[in-house]
């Protein structure tokens, strides 16, 4: 039954870009995920993003500002605890983006080796995007895990993806300056309505392409919502060198 599941969640990510497992970690390290994440946020242990430092809408103006402290990830996720690797290595997860990827998996430690948290009152809200940009390997094939450990809906800023996006090869003028998609376009705005809010729950796993648009929206709740995010690829893709994918050699899985 489990090749059967795995090769229609296959067939939809080549399809869509994207494809949700549903109850892929255990209760039992999702709460010690939890447990370390906020024993890493209170008191705050860095290395970490803050919200003021990107910019976002909604985000704090600056440093000084109310709010200006919230974070917004904190980096470094898999050298932070072995929960975290645990979660990185998570067998349900990583049994399908080998037959996605190849039987030799890499984690970068680059960029999505992390935990997003969206604090209520001072979360941003990202624009159209796709996570490509993070990166420079030999091939543009690398895939993000976004593990929920709680439940994420729209209204505490869910991600939301374009089905099918990851395979559009768009004109540079689509994209303003920090190559996010242009809402003033037509085009655009069209390939937008496609779009889909994902729900997920608390032990599911969304795996998204490095190509696919996805964007989110701000947390309107009161409670933080914790995302850890870790980006894997092919033992023989390699990064570029001399570019910020080179700077820390990814772990083999």
């Amino acid at each position: 039954m489990q090749d059967i599941v795995s090769d229609m969640d296959l067939r939809r990510f080549q399809r869509d870009g994207f494809v949700v497992l549903n109850e892929a970690v255990s209760r039992t390290l999702r709460d010690n995920v939890v447990e370390r994440i906020h024993a890493h946020l209170q008191p705050l242990l860095g290395p970490v993003e803050y919200e003021a430092e990107v910019g976002y809408p909604g985000a704090p103006q600056s440093i000084d500002a109310a709010g200006g402290l919230t974070p917004r990830r904190l980096l470094h996720a898999y050298a932070r605890d072995e929960s975290f690797r645990q979660l990185a290595h998570a067998e349900p997860v990583c049994n399908l983006l080998k037959k996605l990827l190849g039987d030799c998996l890499a984690v970068s430690q680059c960029h999505h080796n992390c935990v997003m948290t969206k604090h209520p009152g001072f979360s941003s809200a990202t624009s159209w995007h796709q996570d490509i940009r993070y990166w420079s390997f030999d091939r543009p094939e690398l895939i993000s895990a976004w593990f929920a450990l709680g439940d994420e809906n729209r209204t505490n800023g869910a991600l939301r993806v374009i089905p099918g996006s990851h395979l559009h090869n768009l004109d540079r003028g689509r994209l303003d300056r920090d190559l996010f998609l242009r809402t003033d376009l037509e085009e655009n705005r069209e390939l937008i309505r496609t779009s889909q809010s994902l729900q997920l729950a608390p032990g599911d796993v969304l795996l998204f392409h490095c190509r696919l648009f996805h964007a989110a929206g701000k947390n309107l709740t009161d409670r933080v919502k914790l995302s850890p995010v870790f980006t894997y690829h092919a033992c023989d893709n390699l990064p570029i060198p001399g570019t910020r994918s080179a700077t820390l050699p990814s772990i083999r899985v």
